[in-house]
């Protein structure tokens, strides 16, 4: 099973299970996951392949999916799920595939499409840095830096990994290999009938209006809101405004 962060207590409300996106873990949502858990218990995975779960050759939105059914079903859900990028489509994996663990779906920025670009250059990057030179975070800094064009991108990578041991906590040869899935979407049918909220950054083009059709019909009840000045890694750049757009839309 993955593993997994817990935030809060039990209330009369309905528990958020929390999904991450790609190169993330359930760490990167600590700020967002204890405010929210002021009024709910709240859980943060990894995903597998991700932080302190399981390595696995299989990196599909059907694997993740089943993975994130076996956490909520051993937390006796359902829950409301978030998901965000990678972990947003494994959220609407779950909701179509498996309504009944869901009560509310929250995806943030990310529709159910498959995309042309990809993403495997940061694995390139990562495995650039020669790790055995490595004796505190701020030489990693140093090394990952040339090799990816945003510089917050450089902080958020190094938070998967492991100074003390040398190594990266993301299993990047399967990452890669499967890199293919990561960026498309599983051919579904059938509709989640329950409410969905898709949250999106303002500044970001991963969720445009050519999408909203393909949204509805997978999600009727979806609702769509903006965060201003925000990017594709809105909870992390705007994580008060995302925090009370979440607790809003969940109230």
């Amino acid at each position: 099973m993955l593993t997994y962060i817990e935030h809060g207590q039990p209330t009369d409300k309905p528990g958020l299970l929390i999904a991450h996106g790609l190169y993330g873990s359930g760490r990167n949502w600590g700020v967002v996951a204890k405010r929210l858990a002021d009024e709910r218990k709240v859980v943060a995975v990894d995903m597998r392949n991700h932080g302190q779960s399981h390595w696995f050759e299989s990196h599909t939105y059907t694997d993740l999916a089943e993975d994130l059914a076996e956490v909520i079903g051993h937390l006796d859900g359902p829950y409301d799920v978030l998901g965000h990028s990678m972990g947003g489509k494994a959220a609407m994996t779950l909701a179509l595939t498996q309504p009944d663990l869901v009560n509310r779906l929250i995806v943030a920025d990310i529709a159910p499409v498959n995309y042309s670009h990809t993403q495997a250059h940061y694995i390139d990057a990562m495995k650039a840095v020669d790790l055995s030179a490595i004796e505190r975070r701020s030489d990693a800094k140093e090394l990952l830096a040339p090799h990816v064009d945003d510089p917050d991108l450089v902080s958020f990578f190094l938070q998967s990994l492991d100074v003390k041991n040398k190594e990266w906590l993301l299993n990047l040869d399967t990452l890669a290999a499967e890199m293919g899935h990561i960026m498309s979407f599983p051919d579904l049918s059938g509709s989640y009938e329950g409410d969905a909220l898709f949250l999106t950054g303002a500044e970001s083009d991963y969720v445009g209006p050519e999408h909203r059709e393909t949204i509805k019909g997978f999600f009727p009840k979806a609702r769509f809101a903006k965060i201003p000045g925000a990017g594709h890694w809105l909870h992390a750049e705007k994580p008060r405004e995302f925090e009370a757009a979440v607790r809003t839309w969940l109230g």
